[in-house]
């Protein structure tokens, strides 16, 4: 019985190792790929590296492979053993860098200090008897002290306690409940991976480590660690993301049950069954890979089913919950180009299959302009457009007050009017078909009605969700993160912080007052009114709207070459891109007409432009607040 109950703890042992190893390389990912340029992010993947390794080591010796293998594989666990300390005081000094309170040298030469006695701990361990001496019982690696074991131990606890300190001074530079809370957890959960992968068996007989108390105290031990590496990802994923909180959360609860959730489900199942002898009838290996798929198929079932309960009880407080329904319903309901260019497709072909004609097209009319949207049976409607833009202008204005097929040329040009009441019977749309009058007489109306409304219908989402599309673009610049300007209410910061510092935030800002230059939210509310260079002629009077306006001409005309004006010369690039499309507000077909060039490589120096112009509102930005600062 003792035997036995001693086998079953160690099974116990080794799937908690192994459901360790699994989470902690998990989030090891999951801070890798969260923000590589992230300090916090770096130093706890580093971190979870050194308490991932030695688990790693301890399941691979559960398998006992040789006796030798088993020897290096034990030496190796010390990579995690040997440099726990230094990634965790590396750890702290991020977090006190994120509250504002940088090394200014000497903390930095404390880590490449510890790291280099990390790594000569590490090679004693691995390369003498000096840190551990090896001992081998029934097959099985164990270690003793080594004659240095008490300087290791000294330097571990040392490191350890410093880093607690560091912990409790990042803490003291909160100023609001919430990180504060969050710096205390760290500031404990911090201490977890020290003392799971503490080398404890070194001061224990290897007669010991094979009791049943011993076992019982380390699967206590390991699941201790599980729940409290669970615990650590949580508030880890605030500190230095520019998320909102709400963000962090959702993504943090996805990953945990899709990615280390079924990883355990599915170790689960495989011990579970592979230690069976027969399962429905079946041998354990036939049976095996069908009870782990339909285990993990039904997790992730389940995870689609209780997700939105899950979100909601954990996540969403009562008062977001309004809000968010509205942005998922939003987000259901609008669809891509693509899609509607797609359904239109669809319904142009069931218009030409029913007037038996090769050959039709949709054109939506926007603002006095014709722009092709879909065609069935010509490859060149974009060509055909440009030629016939003018006689096609003509019918538009003929075509205000009838509702019946209008003969131009070859084409029988039905206009599609709108039904908002905002501007019911406007021409919104011309459908064109290569057919004759007489062939549309064979025509019943009531088939041909239905995709009549089918494509007024595109042609308003067309519309529709131009204009949203439109002013998302203008406001999202203007949405600052809470998360991005934490920073600044959160923590006793010392950093000096600039509106216009975040290169990208600001190259958004200048593209949306761009996009919107001849009226629009991304210009008339945008964050660049706060600019000195804008501000200085708002105080002589003029409109914000109107100074900004002014102080992008400007800029733009700083990206005037010398010389006569070419709309071909390279050298005219840039400064052709900004004047074309949006000082004369230009389509991308006529720009990319007019220069020579595809309208794909045209958006590509289009966003070269915008970053040229939005270096040199910088460069005037802080020529101003140099002239403006006190002597």
């Amino acid at each position: 019985m003792p035997d036995s109950l001693l086998d079953l703890l160690q099974i116990t042992n080794e799937i908690l190792a192994s459901s360790i190893v699994i989470l902690a390389f998990s989030m090891l990912l999951y801070n890798l790929t969260r923000d590589l340029h992230n300090r916090v992010a770096r130093t706890s993947g580093a971190v979870l590296a050194c308490v991932t390794i030695p688990y790693v080591c301890d399941v691979f010796l559960s398998l006992q492979p040789d006796l030798e293998v088993s020897l290096i594989v034990a030496r190796l666990q010390w990579i995690g053993i040997a440099f726990i300390p230094a990634t965790l005081f590396h750890l702290s000094d991020a977090l006190l860098a994120t509250t504002g309170l940088p090394s200014r040298g000497r903390r930095k030469r404390i880590i490449r200090i510890l790291y280099l006695m990390s790594a000569l701990f590490f090679i004693m361990a691995t390369f003498s008897d000096a840190i551990i001496i090896p001992t081998i019982v029934r097959r099985i690696v164990s270690f003793d002290a080594g004659p240095l074991a008490w300087l290791f131990i000294i330097y571990f606890i040392s490191v350890v306690i410093v880093t607690f300190i560091n912990m409790q001074r990042a803490r003291a530079r909160c100023l609001t409940r919430t990180t504060r809370r969050r710096m205390g957890y760290l500031q404990y959960a911090i201490l977890l991976p020290a003392i799971g992968i503490f080398p404890f068996s070194i001061f224990i007989s290897p007669a010991d480590e094979q009791a049943i108390g011993f076992t019982l105290l380390v699967i206590l031990a390991n699941l201790f660690v599980i729940a409290m590496l669970i615990f650590l990802s949580y508030p880890l994923s605030f500190f230095g993301s520019n998320k909102p909180d709400r963000i962090v959360k959702v993504e943090l609860l996805h990953f945990l049950l899709r990615g280390p959730g079924t990883g355990l489900l599915a170790l689960a199942t495989i011990l579970t069954i592979g230690r069976a002898t027969r399962v429905l009838g079946l041998d354990n290996d036939d049976f095996l890979p069908f009870g782990v798929v339909a285990v993990v198929l039904m997790w992730q079932w389940g995870i689609h089913l209780l997700m939105p309960t899950l979100e909601y009880w954990l996540i969403y407080r009562s008062e977001d919950e309004d809000q968010m329904s509205r942005l998922r319903d939003l987000n259901e309901r609008i669809v891509t180009r693509a899609d509607l260019l797609q359904y239109t497709e669809a319904t142009l072909a069931a218009v030409a299959d029913q007037l038996r004609t090769k050959e039709a097209f949709l054109l939506l009319v926007r603002d006095g302009d014709i722009e092709p949207i879909q065609a069935v049976g010509m490859d060149y409607l974009n060509g055909f457009l440009q030629e016939q833009e003018a006689d096609l202008k003509a019918v538009l204005s003929t075509a205000q007050d009838t509702t019946e097929f209008i003969a131009w040329r070859e084409y029988q040009m039905l206009p599609l009017h709108s039904r908002r009441a905002a501007d019911e019977g406007a021409v919104v749309g011309l459908l064109g078909v290569r057919a004759s009058s007489t062939e549309l007489d064979t025509v019943e109306p009531e088939t041909l009605q239905p995709m009549i409304q089918r494509l007024e219908q595109t042609i308003e989402d067309f519309r529709l969700q131009a204009e949203i599309f439109t002013a998302v673009e203008g406001l999202l610049p203007q949405i600052t993160s809470n998360r991005q300007r934490a920073d600044e209410m959160e923590f006793r910061t010392q950093v000096v912080t600039d509106s216009t510092s975040d290169r990208d935030e600001f190259y958004e800002q200048v593209r949306a007052a761009l996009r919107h230059y001849w009226g629009g939210p991304g210009i008339t509310r945008s964050r660049l009114h706060d600019l000195t260079i804008v501000q200085k002629l708002v105080a002589q009077g003029d409109n914000p709207t109107v100074a900004l306006r002014t102080v992008l001409q400007q800029a733009i005309e700083q990206q005037r070459p010398s010389g006569e004006r070419s709309l071909t010369a390279p050298e005219w690039t840039i400064y052709n891109i900004l004047t074309l499309r949006f000082l004369e507000g230009k389509k991308v077909r006529d720009v990319a007409r007019r220069m020579s060039m595809s309208e794909a490589d045209l958006y590509r120096k289009q966003r070269l432009a915008i970053e040229a112009l939005s270096t040199t509102l910088h460069e005037m930005e802080a020529a101003a607040r140099s002239e403006a600062a006190p002597l």
